[in-house]
């Protein structure tokens, strides 16, 4: 046997070997259509889904975007409902579902940001309704089958393929009208997504190369998007980064999302923000449980340490750098750290223990720089 028939031989007893979850976890929908202008052709993917009676679902500050994609829908629209908030109260979810069955809807549109998005996939949980994203923002939450609904003041994580969208359409002449401080937010929500994404046990090795690929797309777009909000290219590489990191999405996420979950649905800070403010230390914790992963984010964004790089980025885009400055006090960090690990989905590649979450909770408080 040549030494070359002995290392194939070898290889093969001691090969890669992998087996993914199914059902949600690494779901994508089935038809994604990216470029400007493709909002237009709204009608005939409402078509394609042989759905006749649609129903918009969005914001009350997107009416006017939910209005014109009605118009553009003619008889095949059933109604607008611009009630969507952020972080999906359950008892808002209910009223869309009894709204939808009165309109006689067979199809959902969302419109907007995970706020819209939530609304739509809150409906079609309970309705198994086909759904139509268009998001406007880069939350990535359009391509995922899984929801964070609010109850009794918790959020907490759903997940369904009812919820999946049957088409994603990335418009991004929808996002240039986004303000700059939001646009920002929510592209370091994306950010997070391939960040939290990369290193969780239930991640394909497809969406494992999306996240370093989208971490590159967004920071090499993100301070073009911050400087020129206007730039049509520069939005469209920024959406193509957040396309992808929902794709990451897919596959799960951990401790980082955990953590501004409990911001968002407890204490009401923003989604954008409640990722952004806590990406840089929890990512600073995992790294050294995680080096192969984020040194592959690393390489993508062109930086040596991502922990740092993304705190400093915060900094350069006139984002809050600490949680004081969006509201939180220090008596609400216990409860904080209770709900983070009470909540916790056991993916983080690090120990999450009250103590833990409480050191990286008090760096997101006081707003240190990671070393």
């Amino acid at each position: 046997m040549t030494m070359r028939h002995e290392q194939v031989e070898n290889q093969s007893h001691t090969g890669r070997s992998f087996a993914l979850p199914g059902d949600v976890y690494n779901a994508t929908p089935s038809r994604v259509v990216f470029g400007t202008g493709t909002a237009d052709a709204i009608a005939g993917e409402v078509e394609r889904l042989n759905a006749r009676h649609a129903l918009v679902v969005c914001t009350p500050g997107r009416r006017a975007m939910a209005e014109r994609i009605a118009h553009a829908l003619g008889p095949l629209c059933a109604g607008v409902l611009p009630e969507a908030i952020s972080q999906v109260p359950i008892e808002l979810a209910r009223r869309g579902r009894a709204f939808a069955r009165d309109a006689g809807a067979d199809c959902i549109i969302s419109v907007g940001g995970g706020a819209s998005i939530g609304l739509g996939k809150g409906i079609s949980l309970e309705l198994a309704l086909p759904i139509i994203a268009i998001p406007t923002t880069y939350s990535g939450s359009e391509m995922t089958g899984f929801c964070g609904i609010t109850i009794d003041g918790v959020k907490r994580m759903h997940q369904s393929l009812r919820m999946l969208a049957s088409t994603v359409i990335y418009d991004p002449a929808l996002t240039v009208g986004l303000p700059v401080k939001e646009s920002m937010a929510s592209a370091l929500n994306a950010l997070a997504h391939c960040v939290d994404g990369i290193y969780v046990s239930s991640i394909s090795p497809i969406h494992k190369l999306a996240a370093a690929e989208g971490a590159g797309a967004i920071m090499r777009s993100i301070r073009h998007v911050a400087a020129t909000p206007e730039d049509l290219a520069a939005r469209s590489e920024l959406l193509y980064g957040a396309y992808l990191a929902g794709a990451v999405l897919t596959g799960g996420f951990a401790l980082q999302h955990g953590l501004a979950h409990t911001l968002g649905g407890s204490f009401g800070i923003s989604h954008g923000l409640s990722h952004a403010l806590v990406l840089p230390h929890v990512t600073a914790y995992n790294a050294p449980y995680a080096r192969e992963e984020i040194r592959a984010i690393e390489s993508a964004m062109g930086v040596r340490n991502a922990a740092a790089a993304i705190f400093d980025l915060l900094a350069d885009l006139g984002l809050p750098t600490c949680l004081r400055e969006v509201g939180i006090e220090a008596n609400d960090i216990e409860r904080i750290v209770s709900v983070t690990v009470e909540t916790d989905n056991g993916l983080n590649p690090a120990p999450v223990t009250n103590e833990a979450v409480q050191k990286i909770v008090l760096s997101a408080f006081h707003g240190e720089r990671p070393a």
